[in-house]
């Protein structure tokens, strides 16, 4: 490098004190000297940050003034990059209506908002209309209340009379519910709170149900709301005792169904409750108990939703499947088994049937197959035992496909999303009865000329010499191929998550200056099929760190970019594999964006007080139980493999409300590798003390966040402008 961006900081940088603390497990005895950071009330600061200790805020704050001293430089190129993110997004934006219970429902943005405000209107409404239509709910007015507001959702009854609507007024994923009076848009006395953000009405429109949240901020009881009672007079329909296992609530399509969904990343089971309920009486299906689809089986996942026409359900599962296939079973008067399933779309493998929607007429399948999202529309015979198959694709990869937002059942008509790296978003509606598509929006993005940009899908090889990892690039047309250029290599690689190749407006900021934009498909997602992830998971984890390194170095081999001249960056679990990556090869990357990183993960797995801990033993392996998963894990944990050596440039985020991965790990991994790495290059912590594990809330507070990131990111890459 020709400058060291961390030479003569404007303020020292805090040294954490070091108060040595001792835990022995399977007679193995780790010394951790910055345990004392993890707050032993962090419940109490999820629900008000002000209570976290002192000590610990000073701490934070301190890390915060060090780390802003050293982006001060970059404060011009931060406001350029804001203005540049900012000046693509289309200020008064409008989104698709979608139709609803014989209405329309729409979100839009006012010029200078950075919060939606939610419209109703007449059914079939078009984009045209949403302007006009009819303002219910205005959430920049409600989030003047607090530094932090985010809406989690909003779901009208069916009768059109309320709208339940959730917010996080913290960043800490406790969601208040309140219903609002559509016809006086104000809001009734009721209010929940620690739910989370599933919540459904019965069909009289009487009722809501959702999900509480535990001492741990764990989703365990299924509650139902009578309008116009105090939350302490809700009903428990069902709870959850296994504290392994999420819970999930949602309604089929038909609307027929409640259904509660516990479930690991391994293993579900569902219940369905009549969610029909007579509005005149005070006896409902919903005072019965909920009926099990069928037991769960570990190993055994599904997903059902209810084929009304037919009487019957629809079942997507892993059973005698790997990459998944549909079943249908009759619906069940009393729990029910796993033997009454009859397969209708049967396994194939290499075919990885990501989710379904079905309607009266039509079935359709989202679908990875070869690396790439197709749609498959099923058309089905009356019977429903025989059907003919349309697919939907787009010619050139990489791209992105999914379902887009609809609420009907009695519709030929389903709405997808499409886009690729150089593609804005694009919403369509294809016609299943004829197999034409309609593009119904793109987005706007101002000034941007798509020829400019190029995108492309490479393979490249792990170290097996066999496995090829796809990775997908974006790059400038003027941009040189010659192994000069600066690169951003993004990764994920755990819980099945698939990275999408989809457009971004804010990655033009960096591609527009030189950089080469990578993303690496590694095992751990499922961009290659449902094996693709089990190859990366507990004792495989380390899978996903290599294929990241060995994406690197091909990149580096066919000349895209160069050793030190890579940008590494993830978040949450893409936060583990950059810090794993960072110890395995800290002399290949240039700099490191670990954004709310779980890099300590192995003394958050010895935890089973904490909300996500139990449920991701699946995931990680349970080392407080598994000596040899405690093996494996304490191996490739980023804070725990910590050496003296030279490291490449970190900067890391936290979020002090965060459930998911708590402010404490990005501290105390920040503290460890400053006070152990050899070299000069920055150590950087900066923690959102209003904000939770998404950063901050609102369309344009976000651009702040992206900004102080890529101005980063430039700095330690001399580019300054």
């Amino acid at each position: 490098m020709a400058h060291n961006p961390a030479a003569n900081p404007p303020i020292a940088p805090p040294i954490a004190k070091r108060i040595s603390e001792s835990d022995t497990r399977h007679g193995h005895t780790r010394t951790d000297d910055y345990a004392w950071l993890r707050d032993p009330h962090w419940q109490d600061v999820m629900r008000d940050p002000s209570c976290l200790a002192p000590a610990i805020r000073s701490h934070l704050e301190a890390e915060n003034d060090y780390t802003q001293s050293v982006l001060a430089p970059t404060q011009d190129i931060q406001a350029t990059l804001f203005s540049e993110m900012r000046s693509r997004i289309e200020e008064n934006e409008n989104h698709l209506p979608v139709n609803q219970y014989g209405v329309s429902w729409a979100m839009r943005y006012e010029a200078g908002g950075d919060h939606p405000l939610i419209c109703k209107g007449a059914r079939g409404a078009k984009l045209a209309d949403v302007p006009s239509m009819e303002v219910i709910l205005d959430i920049n007015a409600e989030s003047t209340t607090s530094d932090y507001f985010k809406l989690a959702a909003f779901m009208p009854c069916p009768q059109n009379k309320h709208l339940a609507w959730g917010y996080d007024d913290k960043g800490s994923e406790y969601i208040t519910i309140k219903i609002r009076a559509i016809e006086t848009k104000t809001d009734t006395a009721d209010i929940i709170t620690h739910a989370n953000p599933s919540f459904e009405w019965s069909q009289c429109g009487n009722y809501l149900f959702y999900v509480a949240q535990d001492e741990n901020h764990r989703p365990y009881k299924i509650m139902r709301h009578t309008l116009g009672t105090a939350q302490a007079q809700d009903i428990c329909i069902y709870e959850e005792s296994t504290p392994t296992f999420y819970l999930d609530l949602d309604k089929t399509r038909s609307g027929r169904f409640l259904t509660i969904t516990p479930h690991d990343h391994e293993t579900s089971e569902t219940y369905i409750l009549s969610s029909i309920v007579a509005a005149n009486t005070s006896s409902s299906g919903t005072d019965a108990a909920p009926i099990c689809v069928a037991p769960r089986q570990t190993g055994i996942e599904y997903h059902i939703d209810d084929d009304m026409h037919r009487n019957r359900l629809l079942i997507r599962s892993n059973r005698d499947a790997l990459d998944f296939q549909i079943f249908t079973a009759p619906i069940p008067t009393q729990d029910a088994t796993h033997k009454n399933w009859q397969p209708l779309i049967p396994h194939r493998e290499g075919c990885l049937i990501l989710d379904m929607a079905v309607f009266a007429q039509h079935l359709a399948l989202l679908v990875r197959k070869d690396a790439l999202p197709i749609i498959e529309i099923i058309t089905s015979s009356d019977s429903g035992d025989t059907y003919t198959t349309n697919i939907i694709d787009f010619a050139t990869p990489p791209y992105d496909l999914d379902f887009g937002i609809m609420a009907e059942y009695e519709t030929t008509t389903l709405r997808f999303n499409y886009s690729s790296m150089t593609t804005p978003a694009q919403i369509y509606d294809y016609e299943m009865a004829t197999n034409s598509r309609t593009l119904k929006k793109e987005r706007v993005v101002e000034g941007y000329n798509k020829d400019d940009y190029i995108t492309r899908r490479l393979f490249t090889t792990a170290r097996d010499g066999k496995t090829k990892i796809p990775v997908s690039l974006l790059y400038h047309k003027d941009t040189p191929l010659d192994g000069t250029a600066p690169c951003l290599l993004y990764g994920y690689g755990a819980y099945g998550i698939t990275i999408p190749a989809a457009f971004s407006g804010n990655r033009l900021s960096l591609v527009e200056r030189g950089f080469i934009y990578a993303i690496a498909h590694i095992r751990g997602g499922r961009a290659c099929g449902q094996n693709w992830f089990l190859a990366a998971r507990r004792e495989n984890k380390v899978n996903s760190f290599t294929d990241f390194i060995d994406v690197a170095k091909d990149l580096i081999a066919l000349n895209y970019t160069a050793t030190k001249k890579i940008t590494i960056h993830g978040g949450s679990a893409g936060g583990l594999l950059v810090g794993a990556a960072t110890n395995m090869a800290p002399d290949l990357f240039l700099g490191v964006v670990a954004e709310v990183p779980f890099v300590d993960n192995l003394n958050t797995m010895l935890d089973d007080t904490l909300p996500l801990t139990p449920p991701e033993w699946r995931e990680w392996g349970n080392p407080i139980k598994d000596k040899t998963a405690y093996k494996i894990i304490a191996a490739y944990a980023p804070y725990e493999t910590i050496t003296p050596r030279a490291y490449p440039h970190i900067l890391a985020t936290a979020g002090l409300t965060d459930p998911r991965v708590t402010y404490w790990e990005p501290a105390k991994w920040v503290a460890r590798l400053r006070h152990t790495r050899t070299d000069t290059r920055l150590t950087l912590l900066h923690t959102y003390m209003q904000a939770g594990h998404g950063g901050k809330a609102g369309r344009f507070n976000q651009l702040y966040e992206i900004a102080f990131v890529y101005a980063f990111i430039l700095m330690i890459n001399n580019i300054t402008k």
